[in-house]
């Protein structure tokens, strides 16, 4: 089977098995269908790899009625092609995987059907149709706003419904932006100085590890901002790569992440960090801060300070509670579990367990 890119096939299911099936067995039936409820190909970075599981003719079909999604359900099984574009439609898998292996004897096909409202408390824990306060926002890991306003809409016939909330979900309000960037100043803050004092006493491994986790915090804040949304792990440097700017900063975190010693690492990263306080000045959201690289106290280790930038950034916000709030930020700023983060409810209790009381 020759690929083709996962979003690219999707669209050409709905349009030309999806769409037609359902104006001859649904005249007149109101629905949104895109694909917006993960995988690689949301963002455009599925490769051959990736048809591996959960990847092949699929599509996302959401109606305002729930009382419809039953039948539809049934009316796809029965009437949905074998295959398209020598693609098995349907999937095999058991209850712990997404969808499953393309296959063509397997047990269920690849359209999602469900009841709009329904379907994004599902992947959000809320609807944004009717608001969406400090808590949701905060609530919300950057992944699943990078599904719902990446992959793509093919047909939105609930009103544009649909294309609402997407356009909701674009971009935080400023002082959400300036909660969560003081944030990741704050984490860079608390640990930038300890690569070098691990190096000082012959850990090199210790300031290694430290100074992978700088290289991940600078690149989720230097995506944030650029206003995107950062992914998980596995794409987070390839989306920060594809920024316009993003060249020196990639360089210098080759060299901190390097075969050198503590000196190569230090240089590394400090340019990065000297170039991401830069671009914090850029978006005029705080008082500029100086973004020149400076001693940690009286002891031999260069760093931004990052903590100058958080203080900045909080100072800026006019949301009075917001601002009294700890610099924790968004919920996967300090939970990286999966099983956390894919699942609203868990990650909605987490968050507002850490509310002021």
């Amino acid at each position: 089977m020759t690929f083709v890119p996962g979003l690219t096939l999707a669209q050409r299911f709905h349009d030309e098995v999806l769409a037609p099936l359902l104006a001859r067995h649904r005249p007149g039936l109101r629905y949104a269908a895109g694909l917006l409820d993960g995988g690689s190909e949301l963002l455009g970075l599925d490769t051959a790899r990736s048809t591996d599981h959960d990847w092949g003719p699929r599509a996302l079909l959401l109606v305002a009625d729930p009382a419809e999604v039953a039948g539809l359900r049934v009316l796809l099984d029965a009437e949905l092609p074998a295959r398209f574009l020598d693609w098995p439609t349907r999937f095999r898998g058991g209850p712990e995987v997404r969808l499953g292996v393309a296959d063509p004897a397997g047990e269920r096909h690849g359209v999602q059907v469900a009841e709009l409202g329904g379907w994004l408390r599902d992947r959000l824990g809320f609807d944004p149709r009717t608001g969406i306060g400090v808590a949701d926002w905060l609530a919300t890991p950057t992944q699943r706003l990078a599904e719902l306003t990446g992959g793509a809409v093919f047909h939105d016939g609930l009103d544009g419904a649909l294309h609402t909330v997407r356009a909701r979900l674009a971009w935080y309000p400023d002082d959400v932006w300036r909660h969560v960037l003081a944030a990741c100043w704050t984490r860079i803050g608390q640990s930038e100085h300890l690569a070098g004092r691990c190096a000082e006493v012959g850990d090199e491994l210790g300031s290694r590890v430290v100074a992978a986790g700088l290289a991940r915090d600078v690149l989720r804040l230097g995506l944030l901002l650029h206003r995107r949304w950062p992914p998980y792990d596995k794409w987070l440097g390839t989306v920060f790569a594809g920024l316009p700017a993003a060249g020196p900063v990639v360089a210098a975190l080759g060299d901190a992440l390097g075969p050198g010693a503590w000196a190569d690492r230090q240089a590394g990263l400090v340019r990065a960090l000297e170039t991401v306080g830069g671009w914090t000045n850029d978006t005029g959201l705080a008082e500029a801060v100086d973004p020149t690289a400076r001693t940690f106290h009286e002891r031999p280790f260069l760093v931004l300070d990052g903590g100058r930038f958080a203080t900045a950034l909080r100072a800026g916000i006019a949301d009075p509670v917001l601002r009294a709030r700890p610099p924790l930020g968004a919920v996967d700023q300090y939970v990286d579990s999966v099983d956390v983060l894919t699942h609203p409810e868990r990650v909605r209790r987490v968050a507002a367990a850490l509310l002021p009381e």
